[in-house]
């Protein structure tokens, strides 16, 4: 018996990963001003100081990828 086929479900699947985050860049370009304010200066990023955006991120990312999704 051979794992062939599950290699290349997850290969097809890796694939289409960047298509389908791409409808994230707005929340990817939010968080990543929000951790790039937080740590400028001699400031220290602090948990959870860019918890927002990172949920509104993470929730783009599991719509694109969910159930349904490509």
């Amino acid at each position: 018996m051979s794992g062939r086929g599950v290699w290349l479900r997850t290969r097809a699947r890796l694939r289409r990963f960047p298509a389908l985050l791409a409808g994230c860049g707005e929340q990817a370009a939010a968080y990543g001003r929000c951790v790039a304010a937080a740590a400028g200066g001699t400031a220290e990023l602090r948990r959870d100081a860019c918890l927002e955006e990172f949920r509104a991120l993470r929730d783009c990312f599991a719509r694109a990828v969910g159930p349904g999704a490509g």
